[in-house]
């Protein structure tokens, strides 16, 4: 299969002549390993996926690392933690950057080992499924904000894809973008590659089958707020074993929680954050979902449709190496607002999709998956109006629409390969 250029790829360069050590993490099969083959073939490769390299590593650090002098590439890093320390060492002893280029799938594990050990002296970065901007060979890279400068500096290179239900469906690991790739087949060795590594490694969860039906429980609930309990009833386990089980999906980046806004001078927020799955396809599997028609026409249409949006939102940032987590949230609130909704006028308690915060500025986004939007649908944005020390700027409703336009005068419509 043809190489797929990453828009991380300058990044990850930069990284390698400002830091000792560049670490890529993310979930199974994004893409990491290819990514760092790519970019320095030159540089000898060890896996610790292979057996006597981990047992090496372990038994004999000392004389792994005389072996394997820099600059080298440690892949699955994750499974050699006692080796940290070591490379630590080796970074102190020397002035020349990029010496040690790592990679490993399990995230927030790996975040643990390296603020112990290589604080100061490591690029971390995230590495995602491939964006619909990367499906298209797209080589615009601006993260996304829902303003104007964004869409005049969008319109110079923008692809509208064919079929976006094909693409939301088939999802966005590399390998499956060959279309000689049975989607059915590559999920469910995909699945059965994570339990049987990722899942026992961070948790030793033994009742695996368990585990897997929670797994679909979550993607049947993915853009909807967190219930444990809810779960919990359905997978017959109870609430905290779901909850440490929600741990390890977002620990080997299945899913992303999106906390809710936070603000005192919003009295009523509901403070229960949402759960969105990171890969539309690995949802549509899970749920079985099989074909893009399906899944196109199916009652879980508009959760997934807005699974696909965040996710790439998510990844516009995280492509430029910025860590969004801090600045991106959603809201709910229980006051009532007054919205039109098929001609009448209803009460609804009032929400915010996904909000940016940028500069003190919040950007408000309602994702719809009709292709005809009204400004009705932001009646939800005047919440962000009483906040005396955060203004409210450009809002948008992300959707199917053909083209960007005003729904008036500080809301856009945007379609959604645009993000």
């Amino acid at each position: 299969m043809e190489y797929i250029h990453r828009a991380i790829e300058d990044i990850v360069k930069e990284s390698a002549n400002n830091f000792k050590a560049v670490l890529v993490t993310g979930a199974r099969q994004t893409g990491k390993s290819t990514l760092l083959k790519h970019l320095y073939p030159e540089i000898k490769e060890i896996s610790f996926d292979d057996p006597f390299a981990e047992e090496q590593a372990k038994n004999n650090p000392d004389m792994f690392m005389m072996l394997n002098e820099p600059p080298v590439f440690l892949d699955e890093i994750q499974y050699v933690p006692s080796l940290f320390r070591y490379i630590k060492m080796s970074c102190d002893k020397s002035n020349d950057k990029g010496l040690f280029f790592l990679s490993g799938s399990q995230p927030f594990k790996l975040m643990d080992m390296v603020s112990d050990s290589l604080a100061g002296r490591i690029a971390i970065i995230e590495m995602t499924p491939l964006s619909l901007r990367e499906i298209m060979n797209d080589e615009f890279k601006t993260p996304f904000l829902p303003t104007l400068e964004y869409i005049q500096e969008r319109n110079i290179s923008v692809k509208k894809p064919d079929n976006i239900w094909k693409i939301i469906h088939r999802g966005g690991y590399p390998e499956i973008q060959d279309q000689n790739m049975d989607w059915n087949m590559y999920f469910s060795s995909y699945i059965k590659t994570y339990l049987e590594r990722d899942v026992r490694e961070l948790a030793a969860v033994q009742d695996l089958d368990a585990f897997r039906r929670f797994m679909v429980a979550c993607a049947a609930r993915t853009g909807q707020m967190l219930n444990y309990a809810n779960i919990a009833e359905e997978v017959g386990k109870d609430a905290n074993t779901i909850k440490n089980w929600i741990s390890i999906l977002e620990a080997s980046g299945i899913v992303y929680i999106l906390e809710p806004f936070a603000n005192s001078a919003l009295k009523r927020v509901i403070k229960t954050p949402k759960m969105y799955f990171r890969d539309t396809g690995l949802v549509a599997y899970l749920t079985r979902w099989l074909t893009p028609d399906t899944l196109a026409n199916g009652a879980m249409c508009g959760e997934i449709f807005e699974t696909f949006v965040i996710s790439e939102i998510l990844k516009s940032y995280s492509n430029r190496g910025l860590d969004y987590k801090y600045f991106v949230s959603y809201y709910r609130g229980k006051d009532k607002i007054r919205k039109k909704k098929n001609g009448d006028i209803v009460q609804e308690e009032a929400e915010i999709d996904f909000i940016i915060e940028e500069n003190g500025i919040l950007y408000p986004l309602e994702i719809k998956l009709n292709a005809n939007v009204t400004a009705d649908m932001t009646a939800a944005f005047r919440v962000l109006d009483d906040l005396s020390e955060k203004k409210r700027g450009m809002g948008a409703v992300v959707c199917m629409c053909s083209m960007p336009g005003m729904l008036r005068e500080n809301v856009l419509q945007i379609p959604c390969w645009y993000v």
